[in-house]
């Protein structure tokens, strides 16, 4: 039994918005995803951190949420900001349960324990995303309400946090969000959002309490990060 975690699958298999055009570490991209799986056992848990699936709707998604159901482990999801399917927790268990599909949970506003460790996060947010700041004190103090709802479930126990956005990398910090990770002292941040060139801008290793690592999917190889037995 062990943990991962590996983000921004972007898989298409509903939609007509293939990661293949891109080239380079996404050509094949769908079995590179199926292999990298292939080591996990029924009984690990393999964090799934936000850009799962193309697909508009659940319904549009469903040959995603089926591909992901088949990978060996249990899964645990959170949203990324291409996750235009995402509604509620409630709708996406329904809708899990009537496809016959129960190896997937939510993470939104909660937690999850493995061990003696507890499984915290959210989406999080990026000023970038918002050039016109329009909605980002909005959506960031919702992010961080998230985030906190999901650390105070944690209890007593250590923290392991999962984001879909960096909170911090080279050039760009999230004050709001690094500040709960201080203050709940989350032992190990893992992120993704970031392709590509970007790859570099990332921030990897400790700052104050906590380590930080990159997890987007084709920084991994599509081979999903073990971060603990």
């Amino acid at each position: 039994m062990a943990l991962y975690a590996i983000g921004d699958l972007h898989l298409s298999l509903g939609a007509d918005k293939p990661m293949d055009v891109f080239g380079g570490p996404w050509e094949n991209y769908v079995e590179k995803i199926k292999l990298g799986f292939s080591s996990l056992h029924d009984d690990d848990v393999c964090v799934l951190c936000g850009d799962l699936a193309w697909g508009m709707t659940m319904e549009q998604a469903l040959p995603d949420f089926q591909f992901i159901e088949a990978l060996p482990g249990k899964k645990i999801l959170l949203k990324g900001n291409h996750d235009f399917w995402w509604s509620t927790a409630k709708k996406a268990y329904s809708f899990f349960a009537a496809h016959d599909m129960h190896t997937m949970d939510i993470l939104n506003n909660n937690c999850y324990f493995y061990g003696d460790y507890a499984i915290c996060g959210t989406r999080g947010w990026f000023y970038e995303e918002d050039a016109a700041g329009t909605h980002t004190g909005k959506m960031l103090a919702r992010e961080a309400l998230r985030l906190e709802a999901s650390f105070k479930a944690a209890g007593e126990r250590p923290i392991l946090c999962f984001l879909h956005y960096p909170p911090l990398y080279q050039g760009y910090r999230c004050p709001e969000l690094l500040e709960l990770i201080y203050r709940y002292r989350a032992e190990r941040c893992y992120y993704g959002h970031l392709h590509g060139p970007t790859h570099r801008r990332a921030f990897e290793g400790r700052r104050g309490e906590t380590d930080y690592a990159l997890v987007s999917a084709d920084y991994l190889g599509f081979v999903p990060k073990k971060i603990c037995d």
